[in-house]
């Protein structure tokens, strides 16, 4: 897909500061220097972590106050021999879209996901349609839904971006970044809409409300090559595709990186990735998750040949027992599609499992079995949960 190492693409500029310095000065820094992100040191000069402009606009904290160390993070290294199909791989499974280039003990750079994805898609690859790497149609929602509603469909599902629609036609696009900034911090100035503070924080006001528009869209045809291109113009994170006027498919930088990933992995199984937030997988906890998955591998690999199936894990909220929320995301890609999935729970192990179940109730549902009866027979046939769910 693409030939090029790190050492090629990455860039050279970037900025330091210190995990006791205030974010105020951070701030300052990105404004004037636009670095990709900081490299964080200690008091002794040494490489800590890194810090990302979104990571402080997101955190709502008083920049005046808080300190770096508060929002740094580690991120893994990577060297310029790296290939890019490593780095993207390292940039799903962390989370973070701004990876440390050293060389030897020096940091050297950064590497974006940006400039990853643009130099992919200069190669054969960006001739590629939008269409083979889109996420087809599935989470599409009317203008006056409730914002209520619409929240518990992304928790839900792990949907991140949806198209708003009013009678079929486009009309917006809601993001997690709008529930943050509308919802739970609301801004401080009305929106041009005229909404007030009382009515953003209204979970039954209409997602209309809070959605971004106008949208940034391109059609079937579109290129991937255009696409990244179409993104880096308008400065945004997804694209709808759209075809006479409605919206048949989204696609995002996470939907670019998968397939980058991908490249170096087995090309006749069905390979698991892993990506984990806010807490860490013990080892008899991941001996569970892969038994499971080695089970769900081995009956759908002679229908779906190969692909990877990504695993999102988060946790958010506690009981009063103290036990947080696990929050689940399946997405598999495969050569015959691409099916996704998400659970909540506060067993890691059942929502995982639940997570994957209804992954094969997607895969039931997909055309693959429309065309290999023999194989939705044998497994309907065995089938574990109850034939009321489909």
């Amino acid at each position: 897909m693409i030939s090029k190492k790190v050492g090629e693409i990455f860039s050279k500029k970037f900025a330091s500061v210190h995990e006791n310095d205030l974010l105020s000065s951070c701030i300052d820094i990105f404004e004037k220097q636009e670095p990709a992100a900081l490299a964080v040191l200690d008091n002794k000069e040494k490489y800590k972590g890194v810090l990302a402009l979104r990571s402080i606009i997101r955190s709502g904290l008083d920049p005046s106050k808080a300190k770096v160390e508060t929002l740094m993070r580690a991120a893994p290294k990577l060297t310029p021999q790296d290939s890019v199909s490593r780095a993207a791989r390292l940039m799903i499974e962390s989370e973070i879209r701004q990876l440390p280039v050293f060389d030897g003990e020096k940091l050297v750079g950064f590497l974006t996901d940006e400039e990853l994805i643009h130099a992919a898609v200069m190669d054969e690859w960006g001739d590629t349609m939008i269409t083979k790497m889109m996420t087809e149609k599935r989470y599409v929602v009317e203008e006056d839904e409730t914002v209520g509603g619409v929240l518990s469909l992304f928790r839900e599902h792990g949907v991140s971006h949806a198209p708003v629609v009013s009678k079929g036609k486009l009309v917006g696009i809601v993001s997690v970044i709008d529930f943050v900034e509308h919802l739970f911090k609301p801004l401080e100035r009305p929106r041009k809409s005229g909404f007030t503070i009382e009515k953003a924080k209204a979970l039954g006001g209409p997602v209309k409300d809070i959605m971004s528009s106008p949208v940034v869209t391109v059609t079937p045809g579109t290129t991937l090559r255009e696409a990244e291109q179409t993104m880096h113009k308008n400065d945004v994170h997804s694209l709808v595709v759209v075809a006479e006027d409605k919206p048949i498919g989204i696609v995002t930088k996470r939907d670019f990186l998968e397939p980058l990933a991908q490249v170096e992995m087995k090309e006749t199984t069905i390979d698991v990735q892993f990506s984990t937030r806010d807490f860490q997988l013990d080892e008899a906890k991941k001996r569970y998750i892969i038994k499971d998955y080695k089970s769900f591998a081995q009956r759908y690999q002679p229908l779906l040949e190969a692909g990877t199936l990504f695993v999102y894990m988060k946790t958010h909220g506690t009981n009063h027992k103290g036990e947080q929320l696990v929050h689940t995301r399946l997405q598999l890609r495969t050569r015959k599609g691409n099916f996704f999935s998400a659970s909540d729970g506060w067993n890691l192990d059942q929502t995982f499992h639940t997570a994957l179940e209804r992954l094969e109730r997607q895969i039931l549902r997909s055309k693959e079995f429309e065309k290999d009866k023999k194989h939705a027979i044998n497994y309907l046939s065995r089938i574990r949960f109850p034939m009321s769910d489909f």
